[in-house]
């Protein structure tokens, strides 16, 4: 059975306490650093050959050649075809919401006109290429290639190409499903650092990409660490995280599942839970030892609330929102009667679920925002994966005539200021 820290805010050594609750340090194992270093040189420098060897090898996978790796389009369409139709409905559904979604937060190119006829603005570009990589074998998530193929195509990625190992030849028809549906243009099996690798450098047959998103193991994070800068990547995720605001008048079986539902992902994922009633926070972890025996995966979600878990009691739901803030959490539930009046206070978190009816599994699969979130309190200066992740901002600027005479001028002496002798004359040639 586990237990779990229960904190309150009036205890002289509340901050210290949630300071250790809160710490969390992405140790990079040497080993780790070194075997995906020499996987990325590896592949750069033989390519295909590499990437053969390593899938081999680490997936226990034969293949020859590396046309055995790419799956064509019709093995997508045969995995979408010969789902249940309840999960074909529901992979529908799910993916006609996030595309719904993603389509309004499409930028678009816009223009300003001087008096002087000088024109400045932004152009608006999709990416040309987008790499995903998408967990395999027993750990298949459709889910995140939806979340993460979607606002690619809706923002006009040209290309999606998407790497998922299949350790012994493991498939995931619902994970190809998903990549029928969200128009994924080539698929190959392979993964880790080497699938890591083979986008970020090209090789013969695998095209290089200009951004890396989607999660995976500690080789993918660190490979996909290294290789920024080649390519973009989308974060380096932590350890899932919910954080759980209740006025107490929430049902406590609810609350405790919603704990639950991120402390199974696994062993030093965050759930806490804020509320000014003692007796909710009681009623709660009562729930949770109830119900715990129950659940498949139990012994994982013992060991995150035992080890990073926590029940607190605040003075008050503006408290709760301030502490919150400080947390800067992935997903934040406002389990309240009004919590419309309490956003205003919250500042810092990836994702909001409003209400006693939004569970955060919602959002997880198909409410329509993006589940890719930012972790360990980097919410406090990042957001969700989105359609602006895959576009491109090109300023635009025209320079009138009338304009260069006035402009240059400043230029110039800004320039001579700084030393800058030749920028000094660029400019002035255009009005002397």
């Amino acid at each position: 059975m586990f237990t779990i820290s229960r904190l309150d805010t009036q205890d002289p050594e509340f901050d210290s306490g949630l300071a250790t609750l809160l710490a969390y340090e992405s140790a990079r194992d040497p080993r780790i650093e070194e075997t995906v270093s020499s996987i990325l040189l590896d592949v750069k420098s033989r390519g295909d050959d590499a990437l053969i060897d390593y899938t081999n090898r680490f997936d226990r996978m034969k293949a020859a050649s590396i046309d055995e790796l790419e799956l064509p389009r019709e093995k997508l369409l045969l995995a979408f075809e010969s789902l249940p139709a309840e999960q074909r409905t529901a992979l529908e559904a799910a993916a006609n919401r996030i595309r719904t979604y993603h389509e309004k937060q499409v930028q678009h190119s816009w223009r300003h006109v001087e008096e002087d006829g000088t024109m400045l603005g932004q152009q608006i570009t999709p990416l040309d290429r987008v790499g995903l990589y998408v967990p395999g074998g027993k750990a298949a998530y459709p889910s995140s290639v939806l979340m993460n193929a979607i606002p690619a195509k809706v923002a006009g990625v040209a290309e999606l190409v998407m790497v998922v190992p299949t350790p012994g030849g493991e498939q995931n028809e619902l994970v190809l499903a998903a990549a029928y549906i969200c128009g994924v243009d080539r698929v190959f099996t392979v993964g880790g650092a080497q699938a890591v690798a083979a986008l970020a450098y090209g090789t013969q047959t695998v095209p290089q990409v200009d951004k890396i998103v989607g999660p995976g193991n500690a080789y993918v994070a660190e490979a996909k660490r290294r290789v920024f800068g080649t390519v973009g990547i989308d974060m380096i995720a932590g350890p899932s995280e919910i954080l759980v605001i209740s006025d107490g008048k929430s049902d406590p079986d609810w609350v405790a599942m919603d704990l639950f539902s991120q402390a199974e992902h696994d062993e030093i994922a965050q759930s806490i839970l804020l509320c000014p009633d003692e007796k909710f926070l009681d009623a709660v972890e009562e729930s949770m030892k109830r119900m715990l025996p129950e659940m498949p995966r139990k012994d994982v979600i013992s060991a995150s609330l035992s080890g990073r878990g926590a029940l607190i009691r605040v003075e008050s739901l503006e408290q709760a929102c301030e502490i919150a803030n400080r947390i800067a959490p992935e997903h934040l539930e406002l389990s309240v009667e009004d919590p419309e009046e309490m956003l205003g206070w919250i500042r810092h978190a990836g994702a909001i679920f409003m209400g006693r009816y939004t569970s955060e599994s919602l959002g997880d699969y198909c409410a329509g925002p993006n589940h890719v979130l930012p972790t360990s309190r980097t919410a406090r200066f990042s957001s969700p994966l989105g359609v602006y992740d895959f576009q491109k901002r090109s300023s635009l600027i025209m320079v009138s005539r009338e304009g260069a005479a006035h402009l240059g001028k400043i230029a110039q002496t800004l320039a001579y200021g700084e030393g800058l002798q030749a920028h000094a004359r660029s400019a002035a040639f255009r009005f002397e």
